[in-house]
């Protein structure tokens, strides 16, 4: 297999020019104008940012992209999906106002806002998962899988869980529904936090297997009859309904590298990551850390595995920023990304990703100015 391209530009600009001048040229030059735009949907695969947490990407970046996919003919949407946890985007109302105090806005990126699986995280579609190992059929958000085209715009960063966060993390689990969070995420089935269960129902008549029960007021589920589709995680009013967030990190990143193949496979995508405030920690949190490394650049492919291995070879020979997490670190001379976080394998949702044939992680890097 011939290596892929991955394309990048640093971060200095002179006068009469600026990052979004130079984000137009990476895409237009590393292909995106090769895609047939013309009057089909595009999906822009971002992360809104959780309210509280400023590392997440600008939207003046998500207007570029979205501007030059309106002028190859194509209509663009930024879309998300809702969280598995409790927050400020675990469902579409609450999402979306999120993302207007965090920038989005239709005035700020010229494009609208669909929140992929719909108002409580439970419209998606079951998409087969061509070689999938781990997953058979993924709960993607029903509003992404319509899309005729998807690009991931993505802020490169670490990740608790994943070790980073990058394209496969951006489209696999950001793609998700609740429902299918969980399935990553989870290697049991829900329960309920009978503290916060109010004894309302709404678990009961979602369920089409009878698993949850109201007694004395409070729901509880049977374990031999649920599936773990995760649909009464949301619709419960009080969040009491919780997954089991137990599966090994390994494992995850298995079935994030499947879920990332399940949406992106039949249809054209592109992949956009830009390297910078490289936080140690997911923007779904409240709050960000300061950045490991300085500033990278943007980087481009359409190919996600080795946009992310490109990507994290790049944190990897920047300098460590010393006050921060990772200059805390005594264990950095390899791996940034496993001296943050050193119970994870980010190499695991690679290995995977290029076995399933999603892409390749080996990679020609080609500049431009």
């Amino acid at each position: 297999m011939e290596p892929s391209k991955v394309y990048f530009t640093n971060l200095r600009v002179h006068n009469g020019d600026n990052l979004q001048k130079k984000l137009e040229r990476l895409i237009r030059k590393a292909g995106i104008e090769t895609i047939d735009f013309n009057g089909k949907y595009a999906a822009i695969k971002i992360h809104f940012g959780e309210p509280g947490n400023l590392a997440y990407l600008r939207p003046n970046y998500a207007k570029t992209v979205a501007d030059v996919v309106k002028s190859l003919g194509g209509k663009p949407f930024l879309t998300d999906c809702n969280t598995l946890y409790v927050g400020g985007r675990k469902n579409a109302l609450d999402h979306i106002e999120s993302a207007y105090l965090n920038g989005f806005s239709p005035f700020s990126t010229g494009c609208h806002i669909l929140i992929g699986d719909g108002l409580k995280g439970t419209d998606d579609i079951a998409v087969p998962v061509k070689g999938g190992e781990y997953v058979k059929e993924a709960k993607i958000g029903r509003a992404i899988m319509d899309a005729d085209i998807i690009i991931s715009l993505t802020h490169f960063k670490g990740h608790e869980m994943a070790g980073f966060g990058g394209a496969l993390k951006n489209l696999g689990m950001g793609c998700g529904s609740r429902a299918g969070k969980m399935e990553m995420h989870s290697a049991g089935k829900p329960y309920v936090k009978t503290e916060d269960c109010i004894g309302c129902g709404a678990c009961v008549k979602i369920c089409a297997h009878d698993a949850p029960h109201i007694t004395d007021h409070k729901a509880s589920i049977d374990q031999n009859k649920c599936v773990g589709c995760g649909r009464c995680i949301g619709v419960c009013p009080k969040d009491a309904v919780t997954p089991a967030q137990d599966e090994a990190c390994d494992i995850m990143n298995r079935k994030i590298a499947e879920y990332t193949k399940a949406v992106v496979d039949g249809r054209p995508s592109f992949h956009i990551s830009l390297v910078v405030d490289v936080s140690p920690f997911c923007d779904c949190h409240a709050e960000n850390d300061a950045a490991i490394v300085p500033d990278v650049g943007m980087f481009a492919s359409f190919d996600p595995v080795a946009l992310d291995v490109a990507c994290a070879d790049a944190v990897n020979r920047q300098p460590v920023i010393q006050n921060s997490l990772l200059g805390e670190s005594h264990h950095h001379e390899r791996d940034y990304f496993g001296a943050v976080s050193p119970d994870t394998d980010w190499k695991s949702a690679i290995e995977h990703a290029k076995k399933i044939g999603l892409g390749n992680d080996e990679y020609e890097l080609i500049e431009i100015k």
